[in-house]
Parts: structure tokens; sequence; C-alpha cells
């Protein structure tokens, strides 16, 4: 097989536990964000039953606030982060020419830390239905002083406390290993004014990333102290202040949204161009808008604190720094409008939910700018409202994007492609249910309706619009079953697509799919701004990417367990801490400490893929040695 370090190679699940193969990890990640997707949209269907009709009493109280918690939390870390690290898992790479991304082992170790930190907190249910111990019931921002030791929902909080500091330490080092991917891998050419806008994109992201979640991951350690070792951080019956735990969650939290957003931009650029056949309008002013949208996104939020008492000064400064982010926002849904005025447009699958993120996310905005006036914030603060702009903006724009790259990039993650009569009916179920759902949600906080509650009186003029909202739900609901029904018909049919369906312009199209586990034969030479279609109109090219490298034995990383035993001893040491079984967190550490140990000791080379191989799998003729060459 293969030449120089030779290394154990694993088949069937074992590959997929030990694999360190940035394409299979980015699946992974897909997968697993997918189970979470589900679970979160399930509670959220449970809510909004309970919501249905007045005095409903299916899910009161304590139950109805983990509902609400459990929901929030799953659909932001556990769902949207891994749908998004998955694409860019699965792209990025590819997009700038690389062969894996900078640090395999690494990418590796931040999954299954996101997925033992996932499951740690959603075993809370599990654990729940045993009698062992409660489900987190804050909030999904764990304000104190109901997350605090002295609250109500002492054990139930830990699972969001230990659960989100694992999975955050996989988010964290996911977003720095990006960073230096895009920076030091790019191939032979590929300027940052020529990369795509999806690995822009995920370039800020990674940058959010690494800036934003330590003040989480503070926030959660102080967090922690109170609850497990008696600190008084946040419980202002012994000192402390809440609002310290408001101001680091939101310097987190405001990032975040554009951490979740950011990378839906890049998807609709790339999908809108495409199906418009069309080069992007405005590519710098759009990658300057990324970039600003990214510096704003830190500064902005107080507009989650404007009835905390910071003062007129306070209100104002983050008023106007909020006002002026719509800007560079605007910039972007008139680049896509301009994109695709005037273009061919092909409304696949990927191209309708794409074009219907545009007015969906714009509708989100506009009511951005409205709760960015803090005398009218005080309206609509803790109501209906902000529930509606929130879920236009996050659902309507990064779960729509979501799907609009899902149907897209399909056809390069498994080599075949999903029904697009599915794909359609898909679409106007998810979005005519989105749209019923949450549309008459703003007129439920313009009535009064507060967030959190379980319940609301007859005759107070509610019950139309909750009842309409919940069938909106079940409509999305079904969009979803749609969605896997198409996925399960497609992997059976297995029927083969080529290399590029969609008449690419970047370069994840320029090779076979699914792609090879070295992506690229050759690393490719890059000549000009969407790299294939530049090939492709060229007068002096073939259609195919010019190799920037002569045909050789390729280096990959191995594959290792190291990764899985670092995160289950995190998990473990996370029960010992929470259950005050100190012994129990102290084995985890240790066998999470051993692993890096183990890292740290064994060099591992990795293996060599020969030329022969890599010919044989591209279909090419193995090239002639010098001395071959001579006897000729």
């Amino acid at each position: 097989m293969a030449q120089g370090h030779a290394v154990k190679r694993y088949t069937g699940l074992l590959d997929w536990l030990t694999t360190v193969d940035h394409k299979k990890i980015g699946i992974l990640y897909l997968l697993a964000g997918g189970l979470f997707f589900l679970i979160g949209g399930f509670e959220a269907i449970l809510i909004r039953i309970q919501l249905m009709d007045p005095d409903n009493t299916y899910f009161v109280g304590a139950t109805f606030n983990a509902l609400t918690t459990m929901h929030g939390t799953t659909m932001i870390f556990f769902a949207a982060m891994p749908i998004i690290f998955g694409f860019m898992n699965a792209i990025v790479p590819l997009q700038i020419g690389a062969r894996d991304v900078a640090y395999p082992f690494v990418n590796a170790l931040g999954f299954w830390l996101f997925f033992f930190g996932g499951l740690l907190m959603n075993l809370s249910w599990i654990l729940n239905y045993f009698g062992a111990t409660g489900v987190p019931d804050a909030g999904w921002t764990g304000y104190a002083p109901l997350s605090s030791a002295h609250s109500e929902s002492i054990g139930g909080v830990d699972f969001y406390v230990l659960g989100l500091q694992v999975a955050g330490i996989g988010t964290l080092i996911g977003g720095i290993n990006f960073l230096v991917t895009i920076i030091n891998m790019r191939a032979p050419g590929m300027s940052y004014m020529r990369m795509p806008l999806f690995t822009w994109a995920s370039f800020i992201t990674s940058a959010l990333i690494l800036f934003a979640f330590p003040a989480i991951t503070v926030g959660l350690v102080l967090l922690m102290f109170d609850r497990l070792f008696d600190a008084n951080f946040f419980d202002v019956v012994d000192g402390g202040n809440p609002v310290i735990w408001e101001h680091i969650f939101w310097i987190f939290g405001h990032p975040e949204v554009y951490i979740l957003i950011l990378p839906g931009f890049g998807i609709i650029s790339e999908i809108v161009s495409v199906f418009s056949r069309k080069v992007l309008f405005g590519y710098s002013t759009m990658v300057f808008a990324t970039i600003l949208i990214g510096f704003l996104g830190f500064m902005v939020w107080v507009h989650h604190m404007f009835t905390v008492g910071l003062g007129f000064t306070a209100n104002a400064l983050f008023a106007i720094a909020t006002m002026l982010i719509a800007i560079p926002t605007g910039v972007k849904i008139f680049n896509w409008l301009f994109t695709m005025w005037g273009g061919q447009i092909s409304f696949t699958t990927a191209n309708l939910f794409a074009t219907g993120f545009i007015p969906t996310f714009v509708m989100g905005g506009v009511t951005g700018v409205l709760l960015a006036v803090p005398s009218a914030d005080f309206q609509f603060h803790d109501s209906y409202f902000v529930v509606a702009h929130f879920h236009y903006v996050i659902v309507g724009g990064l779960v729509l994007g979501f799907f609009a790259g899902l149907y897209y990039w399909w056809p390069k993650l498994f080599g075949t492609m999903l029904n697009e009569t599915l794909g359609k009916i898909q679409f106007w179920t998810f979005f005519i249910g989105f749209h019923l759902t949450f549309f008459v949600q703003h007129f439920l906080g313009l009535l009064g309706m507060p967030r959190r509650v379980f319940t609301y009186e007859k005759g107070v003029g509610m019950e139309l619009g909750n009842y309409i909202s919940t069938l909106g739900a079940f409509l999305m609901g079904i969009s979803t079953l749609i969605l896997i029904y198409n996925i399960v018909v497609t992997t059976i049919k297995n029927k083969r697509v080529g290399a590029d369906p969609w008449d690419g312009r970047t370069l994840e199209w320029a090779i076979s799919s699914p792609a090879p586990e070295y992506n690229f034969a050759q690393t490719p030479l890059v000549r000009g701004l969407d790299a294939l279609w530049h090939e492709k109109t060229a007068d002096d090219g073939d259609g195919k990417m010019k190799p920037a490298e002569p045909l050789g034995e390729i280096h990959m990383p191995s594959p290792s367990w190291l990764p899985i035993a670092m995160s289950f001893g995190l998990f473990v040491s996370g029960f010992g801490f929470m259950y005050r079984h100190y012994e129990i967190a102290i084995i985890g550490i240790v066998i999470t400490l051993v692993c890096m140990f183990l890292r740290s000791v064994y060099d591992d080379h990795g293996f060599h893929i020969s030329v022969e191989e890599v010919c044989e799998t591209e279909g090419i003729e193995v090239p002639k040695s010098k001395a071959e060459e001579a006897h000729s």
C-alpha cells in the first residue's frame, strides 16, 4: 500500500470513532448537530402544545421552565454550533486547496468534547426521570440568581454549567484550528481576496470564537464556584452582583449571534452566485462588510441590558452601535439582490432556501433595529416580540442557510443528490410553517404576552395568535420529517453524481464526489477569484485546475483513540463534580491527563499514500520515473 511510515487503519465504526479526517469529522458534526436539532425541536413543539390554548396544564411550572431552558441551550450550543462546524470542516479545507486542517488531532478532540458536553447536559432528562437530579431550568441565559447556589434549581443547573464548559473547550480549540488552517494552508495563489465568501465567513467566525468564548468560560467557572464551592460572585444576599453575570454572558452572547449567522451569510453568498451564474456582486465590499459585522458585534452587548439601569449615556452609546451594525448587513442584502439581478437563476432546492433567507432575515433585522431604541425596548423587553425577533434572525437566518447548504453540498459530502421534489416540498412546508409560527408572535408581544410563561388567560386576545403559532410549529416539524425521509430514500437509492453537478465556481467542485481521503492529488494553483470558474472560462486551459506541484507521495495523519478518551475523561469528571463525588472527578481528570501525556511522549509520524494508490484512485496513469524515461 504505502511507502514510508505504516499505521493501523480501521474500518467501519472504529474508523469513525478514531478518525482525524476533516471530512468525516464534518459529517460527525452534522449527524450530532442533527440529533440535537431533533431533540431541541421536539422540546419546542412541547412548548407550543402547552401554549396552544389558554389554561392548558400539560407542562407547567418547573417542567415548562426546563423545556424552555433546554430548548434554547440545546438549539444554540448543541445544534447550531456543531452544524456550523460540520460545514466548516467538510468544505473550508477543500475551498482553500488544503489536504486537511492545520491540527487534525485537535480537530477530532474538538468534536468529541462538544459531543460529550451535549450528552452530559441532555442526560439530565433521563436522570431526572429516575429521580436522581433536576433538569436545568434557569433559562438558556442562565441568569443569576436563578442559576446560583441559593436558587430552587440546585442540581439541574449543574448540568448546564458543566456541559457547556466541556463543549465550550471543544468549540474554542476548533475556532483556533480553523484560524490557523485558513491563514497557513491556502493553496498557492489563494490570496485573502481570492478566498470564497464561505471561507471568509468561517475565518471571521473563528476569530469571534477566539475572543468571545473565553468570556463565557470565565462566567461558567465563576458560576461553578458559586454552586459547588459556596463562592459568592453573583448572589446579592452574600454580597455578589448578578448584573456581572449579565455582562459576562452578553459580552459572549451577542458575538455568538454573529458566530451563528455569519456562516449562513457565507453559504447564501456561494449559492446565490452559483445559481445566478454570475460572479458575486461587490465581492470586496462583502468581505469588508463581514469583517465590520464581526468587529461591531463586540460593541453592542448592552442592548440586551437596556432595562438593567446602566443609565442614559450607556444606553445611548450602545443604541447607536446597534443601529450601525445594520449598515454592513444591508450591504450584504443588496449585494445578494444585485447578484441575482439579470442572472440566469435556477431555483433548485438549495437556491429556494437561499432566496427565502433574504426577506426573512431582513424582517428579523428590522425588528432588531426597533429593539435598538432603548425607549422602545423598555416596552418590548421580555415579551414575545423579542422571541419573534430572535427566531427570525436565527431560525430564519441560520436554519434556512443550513438547509440551503445541506442540499448544495450534499453531493460533495456523499456523492449522491437529495431528491429535488421532496426538497421543494420541504422548503414550502418549512417556510410557511416558520412564518406562521413567529410572525404572529410580534403581535402577541405587542399585546403584552411575556416570554417564558406557561399559560395565559382567556379573553385577552391571545388565543388565536398562539393557536396559529402552534400550527406553524407542527408544519416545521413535518418539514424536518420530510428531510429525514429524503435522506433515507437518497441513501438507499445511492444514485451517484459527478464531481461538479451544479457547475460550481470554487475549488471543492474540482475533485471527485465524495472527496478522496487526501482531497487533492496535487495541490492546485489558484489563478483568480472563483478559482474553478476561472479555469473553466480561461483561454489557456481545459477547464481543470492547474497543479502547483508534481504528483508524489502524500503524507496523512494517523487515526487516534486519544481524542475520544480525553473527552470521556472530562465527561466522567463532570458527573463527579456535579454529585460532589470528587474522587470520580479526579479519576476523570486523570484519564484526560494520561491521554495528554501519551500524546506528548509518543511521536505520531502518520502514514504515506503511495503515488500508485493515488493514481489508482484518480484513474490516471502512473508517471514514469526518470530512469524509466531515460530507458524508454
